[in-house]
C-alpha cells in the first residue's frame, strides 16, 4: 500500500523540505509515502472557479486509478489521533493506495472535493501549505506508531 500525498504547489520552503523528507524516510518498507507536487495555476485575470478547475484537472492526472481519495477540507472530519490510527489501519487492510489531497491557495475545486471519498480536516485554524504537509506527514508517521506500538506517540 502506498500513501501518496498531492499538493498544489511545487515550491515550498527549505524547512518545509526537510521536514517532510525526515518523516518519510522513517516509513517502513511496507507502508510507503510519496509526494506527487502539482503546478499552481496562475492567478493572472482568471476567476477562482476557472484557477481551481485547472488544478483539478492536474491533480486528477496524479491519481491512480483505483486509489481512495481523501481530501484535506476544512470542512471535513476532525479525528484525533487513535481515529487517523484507525482509518490508517483499515486503509491498510483494504491494500488499496490512499491518496490524500492538499488544495491550492484557494482550495479544492468543490466538485474534486465532493467526490473524495473521505474529507478529513487536520486543524480548525488556516495552515500555510507548507507547514500541511509538514503536519500530514507527521501525523500519519503518528498514526502508524500507534498502530506498530512504537514509542513516537504517547498519551
Amino acid at each position: 500500500m502506498r500513501l501518496i500525498i498531492i499538493a498544489v504547489g511545487q515550491r515550498v520552503p527549505d524547512w518545509a523540505q526537510v521536514a517532510y523528507d525526515d518523516y518519510a524516510k522513517r516509513f517502513p518498507p511496507e507502508l510507503k509515502v510519496e509526494l506527487k507536487a502539482v503546478k499552481t495555476e496562475p492567478r493572472a485575470s482568471k476567476t477562482t472557479e476557472a484557477v481551481m478547475a485547472a488544478e483539478r484537472e492536474r491533480i486528477e492526472a496524479a491519481i491512480p486509478r483505483g486509489a481512495r481519495v481523501v481530501a484535506l477540507d476544512e470542512r471535513g472530519t476532525g479525528l484525533t489521533t487513535r481515529a487517523l490510527a484507525d482509518r490508517l489501519r483499515g486503509w491498510q487492510l483494504e491494500g488499496d493506495d490512499v491518496v490524500l489531497l492538499i488544495g491550492g491557495p484557494d482550495g479544492l475545486d468543490p466538485g474534486l472535493r465532493q467526490a473524495a471519498h473521505e474529507r478529513i480536516r487536520l486543524s480548525d485554524l488556516t495552515l500555510p501549505h507548507a507547514m500541511v504537509r509538514v503536519l500530514l506527514i507527521e501525523q500519519l508517521y503518528r498514526a502508524w506508531s500507534v498502530n506498530a506500538g512504537h514509542p513516537y506517540h504517547r498519551e
